[in-house]
Formats: structure tokens, sequence, C-alpha cells
């Protein structure tokens, strides 16, 4: 089955066409036929596109909207370009959705029809940046190919599901909840609980042995408390602002902030939570970049004392998040790292976990150090206590995986 994976932002859209059955599912086989990203829709858009012979290329196109965007990336399969055309149209068999908030409804993933269409539309309140934008690519995708071709929505929000309600909910009054549903939902959630699936691969551990924190380190970033395979606890809460620093997100701080920049500041709330969310975090510290291989470029070269700053609260703030959650599952197997930054920074992990052997994390330089580039491994040393991983994250593979099990009826679990 070839699912084009579609994952649909205000302004970008990303896209992969990947071939996947049972066979391949069982046996890590998936293929990617095709995939790219689009920049800059409403206006002149920038294109990066790689068909079957892994060239990127780049294109220009004026596109006005998340429709017309598709609408390229489905002509662009049926073109000679992406792999002599036999990608095209008449190859998708289906159509997969990353979709960031699924509220209290999907705490799984669904085939999407005029219901699911609806209660997607009903969280927008939760995720007013993200999920309209969502919608229009189901419904676009549905115009462009038929209302037959058949659609599912992954969300971000599902894999946490079984967290406890002593976990999210908030010391808030209750009926606030009960009126509003403002509660801890997390975020990344395909992210952890693919990388908690690649680990129990790559070791042999069955899933009701498995005790992790992952951490999902980018521009944004998140970590997640896994046991059983199941989250049990997760720093991203009622928004993805909430938990570790991040590339221009504060993070975990005292809400009595808010009140108190507007103030001072002159600011609506608005505009503080815009400061909070755009203008803080690794670029807010720094004055610099939110990109951690500028920063650590800028520190080890100038020793910019600003940049190394945002580097050691962002590296300590992942530290604190690996202590609490140990606590909250009863100790763990492994500490996992993906993501951007977790995936292809050394000096990051490095310092994330340096101070840890108390607590049995005999850390390998070396193997360390070898880790980047897609590479997945182990970077502690054999007999340490609490092993430390490296294993990159690879969301569309399992949007489009968990495309194929409903289509074919087979089991999805979390």
């Amino acid at each position: 089955m070839n699912v084009l994976v579609l994952n649909v932002g205000s302004s970008t859209l990303k896209f992969q066409l990947i071939r996947t059955d049972a066979d391949a599912i069982s046996s890590d086989a998936d293929i990617r036929l095709a995939g790219g990203a689009i920049e800059r829709i409403g206006g002149e858009a920038i294109i990066r596109a790689r068909g079957r012979d892994g060239a990127a290329r780049v294109h220009t196109a004026q596109l006005r909207d998340i429709r017309a965007a598709i609408d390229w990336v489905v002509r662009w399969l049926a073109s000679p370009e992406s792999g002599d055309g036999i990608a095209g149209i008449a190859e998708i068999d289906a159509v997969g959705h990353r979709v960031v908030h699924g509220g209290e409804e999907f705490q799984h993933s669904v085939l999407i029809d005029e219901a699911v269409l609806r209660q997607v539309e009903a969280t927008i309140d939760l995720a007013p940046l993200h999920n309209p934008y969502n919608l229009k690519g189901m419904e676009a995708v549905r115009e462009l190919l038929g209302p037959s071709m058949p659609q599912a929505a992954v969300f971000d929000t599902a894999f946490h599901h079984t967290i406890p309600d002593h976990a999210f909910l908030y010391a808030i009054p209750y009926s606030l909840y009960r009126r509003h549903r403002i509660r801890r939902y997390g975020f990344h959630g395909t992210s952890h609980r693919y990388v908690a699936y690649r680990y129990r691969k790559l070791t042999g551990t069955t899933r009701e042995n498995t005790r992790l924190v992952t951490l999902h380190l980018g521009n944004g970033a998140s970590a997640c408390a896994i046991r059983a395979g199941d989250s049990l606890d997760t720093s991203m809460g009622f928004t993805p602002l909430e938990g570790l620093v991040m590339g221009t997100r504060s993070g975990d701080l005292d809400p009595a902030v808010l009140d108190y920049i507007g103030e001072k500041e002159g600011y609506t709330l608005p505009q503080v939570e815009a400061l909070l969310n755009k203008q803080s975090g690794l670029l807010g510290i720094s004055g610099l970049t939110s990109d951690m291989r500028e920063l650590l470029a800028e520190a080890e070269e100038n020793d910019d004392r600003r940049a190394w700053l945002a580097i050691e609260i962002f590296c300590y703030r992942v530290r604190k998040y690996i202590g609490a959650y140990l606590a909250a599952i009863d100790g763990a197997d492994a500490i996992v790292f993906t993501g951007g930054i977790g995936e292809n920074s050394p000096a990051v992990r490095a310092r994330v976990l340096g101070g840890l052997g108390w607590m049995g994390v005999d850390f390998d330089p070396s193997a360390n150090r070898d880790m980047v580039g897609g590479r997945a491994g182990r970077i502690t040393r054999d007999g340490s206590r609490l092993a430390a991983w490296v294993i990159p994250t690879d969301e569309e593979v399992l949007i489009a995986r968990d495309t194929y099990r409903l289509l074919s009826g087979s089991e999805t679990r979390y």
C-alpha cells in the first residue's frame, strides 16, 4: 500500500509517499518513494522535493493555499521527475495526516469520515494554530482525490491518553476541567511512541517490560515517562508551551509572570503569549538564535557567555525532567534521545548525561561522538545500570503504518 503522509501547517506542507504493508512493518522494510517540503504557502512558495533517485530538487511556484500545495504534490508525484511517473494519483492508495490535537475524544488513530471532520473541528479551540490547517488538508485531499480516497488521522496527543488523572490534572478548580477540559494533553506522541517501539526492536524487550524516559529534543522539545509501553507522564501540557526549554518557547515558568510582563511592558495577554512562544527559549536567553548548532558554534568559537547560558539552561531542564520521571515510573532501563538535537548533538547529550553517574549512567564519550547522522545505538558502556540510547524518530512511517493498519483491520496498539 502506498500512503501519502501529509503534515500541514499554516504556511508549510511536509509530505512523504511511503510503501508499507504487514511484511514491511514486521521487518522495518517500509520504502520511502518520494518526499519533500513546501514553505511560504500563500505566495511564491519554495518547494524542496526528493524523488525515488534520492536527489533533492528545488522549485518555486505560486501556491495560494493548502489545496494548491497538495495539488502540486499530487501532480509532481505523477511526473517523471518523482520516479518515472509511477507514483502518481493511481498509485496513492491512502492518505495519512498528522493532526496535532485530538482532545479527549481521539485516543487512537482513526479513519476520517464526516463525524471525524466535525470532531477535529470541535478541537480547534484547543489548538488554534494547528488544527484548522490539519482540517484544511483533509478537506483538500477529499476535493482533489475524491471522497473515496481513504484518509486517516494520527494524533500527536493520542499516545498520551494513558496518562493517569493524577498526572494530567492541574491543581486548579476541578470544575474548570469539567467545563473546559483544561488538563495536560501532551504532544510529540507519535515520536515518543515510535522510538519506544524501535527501542523494543533493537533490544528485544517486550512491551510489558519497557521502562523508558524518552527525550524528543528539537526546536520543540518534550520528555515522556513510559512504563509497560504506555505514556504515564509528559512534559508538554495543555499546549506545547509547557515543559522543557525549546528553540523559541520558554517552557515551565511561574504563571504570575504573564501578568507581570503585561503590566511592566504594556503588553496584552496575546502579546505575552506570543513572546513566550516565539521570542523566548534558546533565542530569548542567547539573544542570537534558536538553532542549537549555531549556539554551540558561537559558544565554542567565541566563548559567548549568553550562548553558553542558553545551552546550560536547556540541558539543565532536561536533566531535571529525567530525574522527575525516573521517580514517577520507579526507575527505568534506558534514556532515549531523539529529535534534531537529540539525534545529532553529542555535545548536548554529554551535558545532559554528565553528572548522572550516581544513578548508574556509565557514559561512553566515544560512542556518543559517533552517534550522529541517523545512526541508532547505545551511548553508555556495557553493564551500565541505566543505559542511554540515540534512536532517530520517524513519525511519517508510523503515520503510514497506522493508516495501513486501519484499512487492513489489523490492531493499532499504542
